[in-house]
């Protein structure tokens, strides 16, 4: 199936240095479904409105910062008008994007959102269930912790929403990066201009627990893919946490709609599937590299049976010598669980094999985990037998 019946034409195209207030007009009254930013004949992002709404910016400021501000530097995805669904989510992942331009040959065509596909898709995912792609990995706070911490926590792992946990471990609400910005934007508002300092300081040490929201939608594990889009849909949210049971307060995962993309594009040819997030912060290192290394490591454990491996990278402020720090996360999911690696350095290459090198590591620390049990059954069976 290719994305020809997806891809829309409502598009409008403006210059990088156009204001955000004439963009908030357009939509307003032409009703795009978004606006493709273009520079010197380029194009370097898209827009959507609920984007721009969330974006909290002044109207004086240039779209460009917002579609620069979306990606880690680069040129964004681009796709053909006929390529295949599987191939422009594998683009719109690695992109870390949710909305592409579609080009025509050499001409843009129109646009393709995440959310289009999944709309068109997911009645075809009944066959795979919440528990075959969530992520299992689940980074949370609690109550009491302050949003400070969270704030680090969703930075570090690269994530949108984190599950928020009582003293006892059960899931009683979550935070995400909107409610912190929307929250961060109504105290701008009242305090109004000048020094700001004091506040900042005063937001960072308010609970997690003044800022989540309660109750949390959730989905159990043996629910099916189609389910829990249609329920992000229908509460207009990008993510469930997934817990034992439809009633239970333990954690079992988190599914997104980027998980669902992410399976998606996943082949039958391929063994292991190596998927990378931005793409982008590439320099001398390429995707063949990323793949054959991150191969290679694997192919020395054959029997963990490795289903998907996704490379993130992510780009800091600091830089050396022109070089950006970047961080580098590697996850590979199993059939004996899911283990990572991660780790930084000066450009792509360098971060990438620092968290290879890790990941490697906490491979080999897993299988020791996991033959110690081995060991420990059979013992124990020797031992009955006496």
């Amino acid at each position: 199936m290719d994305i020809s019946d997806i891809a829309v034409k409502e598009f409008a195209e403006v210059e990088a240095d156009t204001r955000v207030a004439k963009v908030r007009s357009l939509f307003e009254r032409e009703n795009p479904k978004g606006i493709v930013v273009m520079e010197d004949g380029d194009c370097i992002g898209v827009v959507r409105e609920k984007q721009l709404i969330q974006s909290h910016v002044e109207d004086d400021t240039k779209v460009s910062a917002i579609v620069r501000s979306s990606r880690s530097g680069g040129s964004p995805p681009k796709v053909a008008r006929y390529d295949d669904v599987r191939e422009v989510c594998r683009v719109l992942v690695e992109g870390d994007v949710k909305i592409a331009p579609v080009y025509e040959g050499e001409n843009l065509w129109g646009i393709v959102a995440a959310d289009d596909i999944l709309r068109t898709v997911h009645e075809n995912l009944e066959a795979i269930t919440v528990g075959d792609i969530a992520s299992e990995s689940v980074v949370t706070v609690t109550e009491d912790d302050h949003v400070g911490k969270a704030i680090n926590r969703l930075r570090e792992n690269g994530i949108s929403r984190l599950p928020v946990v009582n003293e006892t471990g059960e899931l009683t609400g979550i935070i995400t990066t909107n409610d912190i910005v929307n929250f961060a934007v109504r105290d701008e508002e009242r305090q109004g201009e000048g020094d700001r300092r004091g506040e900042i300081d005063r937001m960072l040490d308010i609970p997690v627990y003044d800022l989540m929201s309660s109750p949390v939608q959730t989905i159990t594990p043996g629910e099916t893919v189609d389910d829990a889009v249609t329920v992000m849909f229908e509460n207009d949210i990008s993510g469930l946490v997934v817990t034992a049971t439809p009633s239970g307060a333990d954690i079992a995962g988190v599914i997104t709609k980027t998980d669902v993309l992410r399976a998606l594009s996943l082949t039958e040819e391929e063994s292991m599937n190596v998927q990378i997030t931005n793409v982008n912060l590439l320099d001398d290192l390429t995707r063949e590299d990323i793949v054959a290394d991150t191969t290679a490591v694997v192919d020395k454990f054959q029997e963990m049976n490795v289903l998907h491996a996704h490379v993130r990278f992510s780009q800091h402020k600091e830089k050396l010598r022109g070089t950006p720090l970047i961080r580098c996360q590697i996850r590979l999911r199993t059939t004996q669980g899911q283990v990572a690696g991660s780790g930084e350095g000066y450009g792509a290459d360098h971060a990438f094999h620092v968290a290879l090198d890790r990941l490697e590591r906490n491979v080999l620390e897993l299988k020791g985990v996991k033959a110690d049990e081995e060991y420990r059954g059979q013992l124990m069976r020797k031992l009955n037998e006496l």
